[in-house]
């Protein structure tokens, strides 16, 4: 195992004496990293939500305060995957698999003494399995646990905004600047959008009165769903340090509510 270059708040750096003897775990949040293995078109490369996770955090906890109590836990890579099989490069767990990793991942960082989750998804695909779970989690450990969810105020096309949700533009960019240009073929990048937002009918995959189940062979022939050309390393460079910050703001938020609630 390699250890990822927030070594200082990585846990499995730690021996278990270390983790027995640190203070304050009942308030210490823990970071649970969820991304997936899928494909990503024929331009990206298969692992593009997991490290994105990894990524993200790379970045961030270097401009957190060294003093802020804060871990990692290690990741789950794997996510709920199953709406991209039937093309290569999809590893998938089913919603039940993910569900009962979440739980003992909780459960034992519980048993180390924490009592703070907070989970960094990277996968759409995972978010409604991590929505019920968290509650779940928070029920039946007694432990308090939040999503973290960066978010960036650049200005993106109506269109991508709305239907540009697998392996297009904003994936696309970020990849390009945590990758910096490697791996990332532009020039099998292609443009395929399952619905126009200024086209007729109510029922569409996505953002629209009325949605329905699809897997990704059902409205896309290259497995994107976006327009992955209109990517740029600019684009990705202001995307990814947008991204970074919020996410920097979303752990400091996190962490003064969970030392907030400790007091009340």
């Amino acid at each position: 195992m390699m250890y990822p270059t927030y070594r200082d708040r990585y846990l499995p750096a730690l021996t278990r004496a270390e983790i027995d003897s640190l203070p304050a775990k009942e308030t210490t949040p823990v970071i649970l990293p969820v991304g997936a293995v899928e494909q990503h078109g024929p331009h990206l490369p298969v692992g593009v939500d997991a490290l994105i996770g990894q990524a993200r955090l790379d970045y961030a906890l270097p401009r957190l305060p060294k003093e802020l109590p804060l871990w990692v836990a290690p990741a789950i890579q794997i996510g709920k995957s199953n709406e991209h099989t039937g093309f290569p490069g999809t590893l998938a767990i089913s919603r039940t698999v993910l569900r009962r990793q979440l739980l003992a991942i909780a459960g034992q960082i519980r048993e180390w003494g924490f009592r703070c989750l907070l989970i960094l998804n990277t996968h759409g695909g995972n978010k409604q399995v991590i929505n019920y779970t968290i509650r779940e989690i928070g029920d039946s450990l007694g432990m308090e646990v939040r999503k973290l969810q960066p978010s960036s105020n650049l200005e993106i096309d109506p269109q991508e905004a709305a239907y540009g949700f697998h392996a297009g533009a904003i994936e696309t960019n970020i990849m390009l600047e945590i990758l910096d240009g490697r791996r990332v073929d532009l020039s099998h990048a292609t443009c395929e959008f399952p619905a126009w937002i200024d086209g007729e009918g109510l029922l569409r995959p996505e953002s629209a009165p009325a949605i329905y189940s699809w897997v990704t062979s059902d409205i896309s022939n290259s497995g994107v769903m976006g327009n992955a050309r209109a990517a740029s390393p600019e684009a990705g460079k202001a995307w990814f340090e947008a991204e970074t910050e919020s996410l920097v703001t979303a752990i400091q938020a996190a962490c003064t509510a969970f030392q907030e609630a400790a007091l009340s």
